[in-house]
């Protein structure tokens, strides 16, 4: 269990950690008394890690309700001198932005790290944006692992250089980073009572007054940040008399090695982990030695707009390469690097050849490959309530939807789900678009993502009085990114018992009259729920409540599992159709799979046949 090798792995061992595990143990190492999160893939192994670790240790963790309310908790421990980390992936840091920049302004009493996993290609987020640029924006110090080892390493460092500048630093990663596991080297843990003391001073108060002397204070930093920059053994130059130059950073930089061997081609590195601000001494006598540089990075051209200014303002003449050859968008590959250096240097064209060959036999099978779209687990109760709101309201209906499991609910059969933005943004674009068209509208919205973002759109709901029904899909977790604990569990991130919070309460204080509490798996109570709310004149809230169908199958000793009557089978696939569970499967009839049902009994109250039942029911005929 390497979580449990992160917090008490054996000073002087080697451990197989996650990158994610690896930030954790070196947050551990440096003597951490606060970490805080909103869990979000790709980060959420660091906060699931501290969590467990809180269990065991003198550490305060909390899985905030979102990553604004967690950088806050973080930034208040920094204030009163205990060291703290706050992680998010990096659409959580829009949502701390405020934050994040005024804890620019006023600085560090201890050592803050802020940790943000960038996500390219979009596995598991709604855009692919580049953090380093709100570093770049905010003159925050930003470091970047490339590997796990790197990372406990780049974790300890950044803790120093927060305190030694009084500045939060930002640890940023990649999915490539954050899941990839390696071999770490473990230190010696450092545990410290989360207890401080916070001084008085009027200057933390953000009025333009004090704000325009903290921006004064920011700056100077900085310039202090550019020296130590070109200092650092963070950036470092690999080889001598290489005939091309390349300046790399983080998962970017595997890559970039590789790529070179298989071209064929010897390259000297300038591989670079604290990447804001840059190194511009390193990076001008790197650009001076060389005639021609290739800048290997994700998603934004950020480094190679710096190597650009750079020679600019040095007046060198290196030809730079960067996004002309290669993308703009989605994860690199060895492929895609040796690419762009075939167009700089002639070479690595053999492999190329073999890449295009393996595609064109990859494309002719392509037919002979099962698709295997993501889909909501057997038995999942937002598929229940998806099916119920359609049979209700129909296509004709507008679905506003949100992040988390239930967004799946968009993919066919369920076509539940028109738009998703951002979280919260189910209740916000429901409570506008209501006011627009003449046909129903309905928010579907996650507790998790309820309680993160979706308060303040349902205050405005309430306030406007839109006619809007919400559906609050609660499976009593955080399930998508790893079933974490949130307010309407009872347990906190120390696994501590508290008073569950309401979301019913929380409704009707938000000034919703008309609020239902419903079983999805109870089809036709469900139904009628959402039919009295389509009558109703005003905003509607329904919270649909079932634990995650993976919470349950570990509570429950037995299941009364169901199975398809052959005999009563029309082959009319309305199963399928409707509910597009993935443990039924469809030939000449439908047949379920036993390893997979959770016995939910949705598929029995959808059958027009009754050609569906448990399996007790059967067992004499069988």
């Amino acid at each position: 269990m390497s979580a449990r090798d992160a917090v008490f792995g054996e000073p002087g061992k080697i451990a197989l950690l996650l990158g994610n595990e690896a930030i954790a143990r070196g947050a551990l190492e440096s003597g951490i008394g606060v970490a805080t999160a909103y869990p979000g893939t790709p980060s959420s192994e660091v906060a699931d890690t501290l969590s467990y670790a809180s269990r065991h240790m003198k550490l305060y963790m909390e899985y905030s309700t979102n990553e604004k309310v967690a950088l806050e908790v973080a930034m208040s421990a920094s204030l009163s001198g205990i060291r703290s980390i706050c992680s998010m992936k990096h659409v959580g840091l829009n949502v701390a932005s405020d934050s994040f920049f005024s804890l620019a302004y006023v600085g560090t009493k201890a050592g803050i790290v802020v940790m943000v996993a960038d996500d390219p290609n979009c596995y598991s987020s709604q855009n692919e944006q580049d953090s380093r640029i709100y570093a770049l924006h905010a003159g925050v110090p930003c470091l970047e692992p490339s590997d796990p080892q790197e990372a406990k390493d780049m974790t300890i460092e950044a803790f120093q250089i927060s305190e030694k500048l009084e500045i939060p630093v930002m640890l940023r990663t990649t999915t490539r980073v954050s899941h990839v596991r390696g071999n770490v080297l473990l230190g010696e843990i450092i545990e410290r009572e989360p207890i401080g003391s916070f001084e008085k001073n009027p200057e933390l108060v953000l009025v333009p007054a004090n704000a325009r002397k903290w921006h004064k204070v920011l700056l100077e930093k900085i310039e202090e940040a550019k020296k130590f920059s070109d200092r650092t053994k963070l950036n470092r130059i690999e080889g001598n008399g290489g005939e091309i130059g390349i300046i790399s950073s983080g998962s970017a930089y595997n890559y970039a090695r590789e790529a070179c061997e298989i071209a064929g081609v010897e390259a000297d590195f300038l591989k670079l982990g604290f990447t804001h601000p840059a190194p511009q001494r390193k990076i001008k006598d790197f650009l001076k030695d060389h005639e021609k540089v290739l800048v290997v990075e994700e998603v934004d051209p950020y480094l190679e707009r710096a190597t650009k200014e750079i020679a600019h303002s040095f007046g060198v003449e290196t030809e730079i390469n960067g996004k002309n050859l290669l993308p703009s968008y989605g994860e690199l590959s060895v492929d895609l690097v040796v690419r762009g250096i075939k167009e700089m240097t002639g070479k690595g064209s053999d492999y190329i050849l073999l890449v295009e060959d393996r595609d064109r036999r990859l494309e002719s099978h392509s037919d002979k490959l099962v698709s295997r779209p993501p889909t909501l687990c057997p038995g999942c109760a937002h598929r229940a309530m998806y099916v119920a709101l359609k049979e209700v309201l129909g296509d004709s209906a507008i679905y506003s939807g949100d992040i988390g499991c239930y967004t799946l609910g968009y993919l066919p059969p369920l076509r539940g789900m028109d738009t998703c933005f951002d979280m919260g943004a189910s209740i916000g674009f429901a409570s506008g678009l209501s006011k627009f068209v003449e046909t129903p509208v309905v928010a579907v919205i996650g507790d998790s993502t309820f309680f993160h973002a979706g308060l303040p759109a349902l205050v405005n709901l309430g306030y406007n009085k839109s006619k809007v029904i919400v559906v609050v899909m609660d499976n009593s977790i955080t399930a998508m990114t790893g079933h974490q604990p949130d307010p309407l569990t009872g347990l906190t991130g120390k696994g501590e018992e508290v008073e569950p919070i309401d979301p019913e309460k929380v409704a009707k204080a938000c000034g919703i009259e008309f609020v239902r509490v419903v079983d999805p798996y109870d089809l036709e109570s469900t139904k009628r729920v959402l039919e009295e709310a389509l009558e109703h004149n005003g905003p509607s809230v329904i919270i649909a409540r079932r634990p995650c169908a993976l919470l349950e199958s570990r509570r429950r000793e037995k299941v009364e599992k169901y199975r398809v009557l052959e005999d009563k089978c029309r082959a009319c696939r309305v199963c399928v159709i409707k509910l597009g569970c993935p443990a039924i499967t469809f030939k000449e009839k439908a047949k379920i799979v036993e390893d997979l049902c959770t016995g939910c009994g949705v598929c029995e109250q959808i059958c027009p046949f009754n050609a569906i039942v448990r399996w007790k029911e059967n067992e004499e005929g069988d």
